[in-house]
């Protein structure tokens, strides 16, 4: 007598339920020409799975399984399910979405790794969307820095939960709206702490809890591409805001600190690295000079500075002047701070081993009229720099030292040999930014004899007089604080620049292993002005301040 095994029949029902549903699913694939996956033999990335709060991935029946960067990978049964497609439109807006067609087994396994995912919270409330309606909207109300104080705290103090995910819409928005060079997110015991770098100087925001924040360091995470896991090791990433004037980049810096993560957001705002050659503070006759030199077949133009002194958008001016039909500018750079038209931008990947060095070795074979290089960091680097200058390029880079003169020096501790220094270089330019004078508050009052004696004693050392004439040295101007500059008495800002040409004097030095003041010795000749009196003309000209001027460089003894 033969036993019926029930357990064994229905097993293998089930099976062949499972393979129909797997064959259905092939079937779509074809049909829509998406391809198809089995969940069954891929791991899913929870990372992923939490950019879909999964109320929503079940109503849309569309599960994220894979996140790299901007490139989403994304579990669909039908693709002509009106929800699914409405969805998948609303993801594309921020990221590179690849769909794949799946069976209802592999979508239900997916839905099942919801429960292992913590700050459940989240899941309800982070639905930002980092595209132009919601910032759009926000641009409209945030005028300046109380109103971005106003809303965020009237967010804080509501108790409706999806308001949470609200707050990085304003601080997006205000920043933008204030021109904000950076956003900072520093947790303390008690509170974190919000800050706007304005005009090169931070300013407090506000302050709110730890729960928010932690909310907040996730969802930014997560639209930057980064591990959320991950909470004692550096990470680095970007998204973008589009609104519809631009498309702005933003780069994210998460670094482990003592009470929790501290998150420093770069904003590349085009609007405010895009700048003329002509507007960024160079005094007539160091434009001319520069206007020439960067129209040489060959050489190389050095900018030195330390980190934001506005060496980058110096050298995109100068891009910006050259550029023509008929030349081809490649870049290297770390990383893309402002798309120029025509012009070959390559950026640094660490990961890809693409660095400055192979960047450049690559960039030779594409046969280039004129190289950017972000900044040379190590003796190979300078050395290939040095030699594509002195072989038919024009070369155009950055290097961290304080003075025009101090790039001299700096190139031989690289171990570049200086008869070459001198040979390929056509000129240095030191420089940092100061902030302007208010034009709405900016008040005039007669001059200290304190200050005129600080004038005085730096403009002596002016060697051409021509500088001087017509400079009243009677008033000066100091800031007030309005609506306009966020109450500061500051609104944007302006370079100060000094500059060394190469001439015989300069190559016969070099030769000698000079100090910083020696070369500068042998400059005096050139009648160029140096930073420190570059920075009282603008002073005595009502565009800036002494106290501004003192915070960027020092004055020297007794100053």
């Amino acid at each position: 007598m033969i036993k019926f095994n029930e357990d064994k029949q229905n097993a293998k029902l089930e099976e062949f339920r499972k393979k129909e549903e797997e064959d259905l699913a092939e079937l779509l694939s074809g049909r829509y020409g998406i391809p198809y996956l089995s969940l069954a033999t891929v791991p899913i990335n929870t990372d992923a799975l939490r950019l879909i709060p999964e109320a929503i991935a079940r109503e849309s029946k569309v599960a994220a399984f894979d996140v790299v960067g901007k490139k989403l990978k994304v579990a669909i049964l039908s693709p002509n399910n009106e929800k699914t497609a409405l969805h998948l439109k609303k993801l594309a807006e921020d990221y590179e979405v690849s769909p794949f067609v799946v069976s209802t087994a592999s979508l239900d396994k997916a839905f099942s790794r919801y429960k292992e995912l913590s700050y459940s919270l989240e899941n309800r409330t982070l639905s930002l969307e980092l595209s132009g309606e919601q910032i759009e909207e926000f641009l409209k109300e945030v005028k300046s820095l109380d109103d971005v104080k106003k809303i965020s705290e009237d967010l804080l103090l509501s108790k409706k939960t999806y308001n949470t995910s609200k707050i990085l819409e304003v601080i997006l928005a205000g920043a933008l709206v204030t021109e904000a060079s950076d956003i900072h997110i520093e947790p303390e015991e008690d509170y974190v702490r919000l800050r706007y770098r304005l005009d090169g100087v931070l300013m407090d925001i506000l302050n709110f809890n730890q729960i928010i924040y932690a909310l907040l360091l996730s969802r930014i995470k997560l639209i930057s591409g980064l591990k959320l896991n991950i909470k004692n090791e550096a990470q680095d990433g970007r998204f973008s805001v589009k609104t519809k004037d631009a498309n702005i980049e933003i780069r994210t810096s998460v670094l482990p600190g003592a009470y929790n993560e501290s998150i420093v957001l770069r904003i590349l705002n085009p609007k405010t690295i895009s700048v003329p050659m002509e507007e960024l503070g160079i005094e007539p006759k160091l434009l001319n000079i520069l206007s020439r030199e960067i129209k040489k077949p060959n050489g190389m133009i050095l900018t030195t500075g330390p980190t934001g002194s506005g060496k980058t958008t110096t050298l995109y001016a100068f891009l910006k002047k050259i550029h023509s039909p008929d030349i081809k500018i490649i870049t290297i750079e770390d990383p893309i701070e402002y798309h120029l038209p025509g012009i070959v931008q390559t950026q640094v990947n660490s990961e890809k081993k693409y660095t400055f060095l192979s960047g450049l070795r690559s960039a030779l074979r594409q046969d280039p009229d004129i190289i950017m290089i972000g900044e040379i960091r190590d003796g190979e680097t300078a050395e290939i720099a040095i030699n594509s200058a002195l072989t038919g390029h024009l070369v155009f880079s950055t290097l961290h030292t304080n003075t025009a003169a101090g790039a001299f020096p700096r190139l031989m501790d690289l171990n570049i040999n200086p008869k070459v220094i001198s040979s390929a270089i056509n000129i240095t330019i030191a420089q940092r930014l100061i902030r302007k004078l208010c034009s709405q508050c900016k008040k005039e009052r007669p001059i200290e004899e304190t200050e005129k004696k600080i004038f005085d004693k730096i403009l002596e050392s002016v060697s051409d007089k021509s500088y001087l004439e017509n400079l009243q040295r009677n008033v000066v101007w100091q800031p007030v604080g309005c609506d306009k500059c966020n109450k500061t008495g500051y609104k944007g800002r302006v370079g100060i620049f000094e500059a060394i040409l190469i001439d015989e004097s300069v190559e016969n030095i070099i030769q000698e292993n000079p100090s910083e003041r020696e070369i500068k010795k042998a400059t005096a000749h050139q009648g160029m002005l140096d930073m420190k009196q570059d920075g009282v003309i603008k002073i005595l000209n009502g565009l800036t301040s002494l106290s501004e001027l003192q915070r960027v460089i020092d004055l020297g003894d007794g100053v």
